[in-house]
């Protein structure tokens, strides 16, 4: 291929190709968080040494990483129970927060019946029902399911209601102008104005998620990776405890890159 061929003037699907090929800003966003992980870590190791710091209260980085080579076959089972947990609930969170948003824009009597109690629920510590959700839905995973639910839904709605209110008067004159379908109107303007706004809540309400389902199994569970945090912490492992968390950011992590990809590749597709 030239190099001097614009993309522009390439074929739809190389054009799309050529967006999955990482930019020099896309490596610099992977590799500056390496470099100071890296820092970070070195300093850690260091760190221990120089202050003579207990191993029960801060355990060196080696001797975390070798806990996480040694239990590795745990983490992943337990990790893979909490990331059930944490997907079921975002999942719900997102069908259900864009839902509400949009019934709460689209009709005056809920905006005011249901919008304050939303603003109410958003301000409420989640973390205090955690022990109602085990009391009423048991030790399995639909408490855990359901905190992560409590955790993401709000931020969901929040953005919803607020991308959808921030679309362009003038285009909506437009819109009614030409007598455009409901559908039409909502599909062509509606969704275009208020995905970025969607996107952003599903984005701050991925890492909430992993918090909810954690929190969940902090309270009450026999199963993931809150468990394994409180059962590291009874026996006194500390470096097991660190692994567990290094575990629960890597999944958080994951998960937060997952919907950020699926946020480009809606916006690629187009409407």
């Amino acid at each position: 291929m030239n190099a001097h061929v614009q993309p522009t003037t390439l074929p739809t699907a190389e054009r799309r190709a050529l967006r999955l090929l990482p930019s020099g800003e896309t490596w610099r966003r992977v590799i500056d968080p390496a470099v100071l992980c890296l820092l970070l870590a070195l300093l850690w190791e260091r760190a221990v040494d120089m202050f003579g710091i207990k191993p029960y209260l801060l355990p060196p980085l080696s001797k975390v990483l070798e806990s996480l080579w040694t239990h590795r076959a745990a983490l992943v089972v337990q990790s893979w129970v909490t990331t059930q947990e944490v997907l079921a609930g975002f999942a719900m969170a997102v069908i259900g927060g864009i839902a509400l948003g949009l019934a709460i824009h689209a009709m005056p009597l809920l905006r005011r019946a249901l919008y304050p109690l939303v603003v109410v629920f958003q301000g409420l510590p989640k973390i205090a029902l955690a022990p109602l959700m085990v009391i009423w839905f048991g030790y399995g995973a639909a408490s855990k399911i359901l905190m992560a639910f409590l955790f993401a839904f709000f931020p969901v709605v929040i953005a919803t209601m607020g991308g959808l209110a921030g679309t362009p008067a003038h285009l909506i004159e437009h819109f009614k102008a030409i007598r455009a379908p409901a559908w039409t109107t909502f599909r062509r303007l509606y969704v275009p104005a208020a995905l970025p706004s969607i996107m952003d809540g599903c984005r701050s309400a991925m890492p909430l998620a992993v918090i909810g389902a954690i929190v969940g199994e902090f309270v009450g569970s026999d199963s993931g990776l809150g468990h394994l945090i409180l059962e590291a912490n009874a026996n006194g492992r500390t470096d097991y405890l660190f692994a567990a968390l290094i575990v629960v950011s890597a999944v958080a992590g994951l998960l937060y890159l997952l919907v950020e990809l699926a946020a480009k590749r809606i916006w690629w597709r187009g409407f």
